[in-house]
C-alpha cells in the first residue's frame, strides 16, 4: 500500500494504543511519521524503530499535551525534520471518570487542556503549513452521543467539544483544500480500557456487535480519512463503535 507516499504526518500520543496503530498504519501506506509521547518514551521509540525497520520514516518526540506551548512545537518540529506537513491526527487524550462532585478544579482544567485546547492549538499550528489536500482528523469517542452509565460526564463534555471544533475547521480550512474529521471510537481495547478490566464485562455487552474493538479498526478509519477516501469529506464524524450508541 503506497497511498501515502510523499505526505508527512504527526500523530499525537502516537506510543501506544490507537496513536501507534495510526502511526504504523500511516506508515505502510507510505507516509513519513511523526508520532509525540510524553512519559512512554521506549514505547514511542520503540513504534518508531519498527516503522524504520520495515523501510519507513519516522520520528519520536516528546511532546505534553498539557503544556500550552507543546502541540505548537511538534508541528515546528515535524516541519523542520521533515520538510513539512500533510496531516495531522489529534489522538492524544487524557480520562478522568468518577462522580461529578468529585472532580477537583485541576482534574477539570487538566481535561480541558489535553482533549480540547491541545487539539485547537496543534491544528491551528498545522494550518499555518499545510498545502492544499492537507487533512486533519482527530480521535474523539463514541461518548460524544452516548453515555451508558454514571461517572463519565468530564470526559464526554470533552470529546464533544470536538466535533464543534471540526465542524468549525472545515468552514475555516475549506477553502484552502484542507478537510478536518472526526472517527469517534468507541469500546476500543487499550491500555486506558483494556478488555479483560474491572468494567469489562458489563462493557462489552453495550455495542452491538458485542465485543470490544480493536485499535487496527480505528487506525483503519483514521487511514481512509487521510488518503484519497477522505476527499470529499469533511467537518464530519465517522464512529467506529461497533454499535455502542445504536
Amino acid at each position: 500500500m503506497d497511498a501515502l507516499i510523499g505526505r508527512t504526518a504527526l500523530v499525537t500520543g502516537g506510543s501506544r494504543g490507537i496513536g501507534a496503530a495510526v502511526a504504523r498504519r500511516l506508515a505502510r501506506e507510505g507516509a513519513a511519521v511523526v508520532l509525540t509521547y510524553v512519559n512512554s518514551a521506549a514505547k514511542a521509540q520503540a513504534v518508531a524503530g519498527k516503522i524504520v525497520a520495515d523501510g519507513g520514516r519516522a520520528l519520536a518526540i516528546r511532546a505534553d499535551s498539557a503544556d500550552p506551548a507543546a502541540p505548537a512545537k511538534a508541528v515546528e518540529q515535524t516541519v523542520e525534520e521533515l520538510g513539512g506537513i500533510d496531516i495531522l491526527v489529534n489522538n492524544a487524550g487524557v480520562f478522568a471518570g468518577g462522580a461529578l462532585e468529585d472532580h477537583s478544579l485541576e482534574e477539570v482544567d487538566r481535561i480541558i487542556a489535553v482533549n480540547i485546547r491541545a487539539v485547537f492549538l496543534a491544528s491551528q499550528a498545522a494550518a499555518r503549513h499545510m498545502p492544499e489536500g492537507g487533512r486533519i482528523v482527530t480521535v474523539g469517542s463514541a461518548l460524544t452521543d452516548h453515555v451508558p452509565a454514571s461517572g463519565l460526564t468530564l470526559y464526554a463534555m470533552s470529546k464533544a467539544a470536538l466535533t464543534g471544533l471540526t465542524r468549525g475547521l472545515a468552514r475555516d480550512l475549506a477553502p484552502r483544500g484542507i478537510n478536518a474529521t472526526v472517527v469517534h471510537a468507541g469500546l476500543v481495547d487499550t491500555e486506558m480500557n483494556p478488555a479483560d478490566g474491572a468494567a469489562a464485562a458489563f462493557m462489552r455487552n453495550i455495542p452491538a456487535l458485542g465485543r470490544y474493538g480493536n485499535v487496527e479498526e480505528v487506525a483503519d478509519a483514521v487511514a481512509f480519512l487521510a488518503g484519497a477516501g477522505g476527499r470529499y469529506i469533511t467537518g464530519s464524524a465517522l464512529v467506529v463503535d461497533g454499535g455502542f450508541g445504536a
